[in-house]
């Protein structure tokens, strides 16, 4: 009898990736009677330009593109993203098969001297590559001087130790998945900044119609962050959004009752627009996936009415995006 197919999981290289790839790698490992598993690595465009800032880069998916092409022409079973790479309309062929249980969504700072943000010097040079944080930061701290940082995770960390930035923002979720969670200073509340759209959760993608895999994937699935990604993703599609775009949300609560918080703000930090909703269960069944998503669709609407889309296209047009 000939050994079972391994499942091939495309993943980039970085200590972070590898990081999500072998997760995943171990919980299918831990289900009776599962296939063997392999890594297969898979640089992406976001990879091979490190020296421009990601807002600059034409396009969308920059760290999940070429791994999910791999995917559709069978070079691997399963891709693993940080889901907030991936687009909001996923390539046809290609579905999410899981969830992952979300680590700490927020975002994180980190400071040379130890100090939490409202006490960095007067023209502190702050370290990100998003526009997002960018944007809330001047918000947050007007005199603050953005500068781009690029590179894993460890490597922007030595260069704020090595005195390039006062200090830098990055996921929590990151860090606490590297064990370098002792570095943060300060987590920055979410009404305040609010994430990235699914940061902190991993997708977990494969084939469509290809069965067996999905199986195995579906197993892995995590209820809670389904709603939330589903909220979120929703919004992000709504408003057509990306990394162009200065929006934070992050939906929280379970089957019974999930609440979804956003906020789009302009790069200069000068105006912002919130919204929020709640969807509860109307019976005993609990919110579906297709609940969480009308929510989002409801909290983008509001925005919508408030002048999101003005402001959107008035930040697109001043750093010469096109628009999606």
């Amino acid at each position: 009898m000939s050994a079972p197919r391994p499942l091939r999981i495309g993943t980039r290289a970085s200590q972070l990736a590898l990081w999500q790839a072998r997760h995943v790698e171990s919980l299918l490992r831990a289900r009776p009677g599962a296939p063997p598993v392999e890594l297969v690595h898979i640089k992406t465009e976001g990879d091979a330009k490190t020296d421009v800032p990601l807002w600059q880069v034409g396009g969308r998916a920059f760290f999940t593109k070429e791994i999910d092409r791999a995917l559709l022409a069978g070079t691997v079973d399963v891709a693993v993203h940080s889901l907030k790479d991936l687009a909001t309309t996923i390539e046809p062929g290609v579905e999410l098969a899981a969830t992952l249980a979300r680590e700490d969504p927020r975002d994180a700072l980190l400071s040379r001297n130890g100090a939490p943000l409202g006490e960095l010097p007067r023209g502190a040079r702050v370290g990100t590559s998003s526009l997002r944080r960018r944007a809330f930061l001047a918000r947050a701290r007007p005199d603050a001087v953005p500068l781009e940082l690029r590179g894993n995770v460890p490597t922007r960390i030595e260069r704020l130790r090595a005195g390039d930035y006062d200090a830098i923002i990055l996921a929590a979720a990151g860090l606490k998945r590297l064990g370098l969670h002792d570095h943060v200073t300060e987590y920055l509340p979410p009404e305040a900044f609010p994430p990235a759209v699914s940061q902190g959760v991993i997708g977990v993608c494969a084939r469509t119609g290809d069965e067996p895999t999905l199986r195995w994937l579906a197993a892995l699935d995590d209820g809670k962050a389904r709603l939330a990604a589903s909220a979120e993703r929703a919004l992000l599609r709504r408003l057509e959004g990306g990394c162009q775009v200065p929006l934070g949300a992050l939906a929280s609560g379970d089957q019974r009752s999930l609440e979804l918080i956003a906020c789009v703000c302009a790069l200069d930090g000068s105006k912002a627009l919130s919204a929020s909703a709640v969807a509860s269960a109307s019976s005993g069944a609990g919110l579906s996936s297709a609940d969480a998503a009308a929510l989002g669709e409801r909290v983008a609407a509001e925005l919508l009415s408030r002048g999101a889309a003005g402001l959107i296209a008035r930040e697109r047009a001043s750093l010469a995006v096109e628009a999606p």
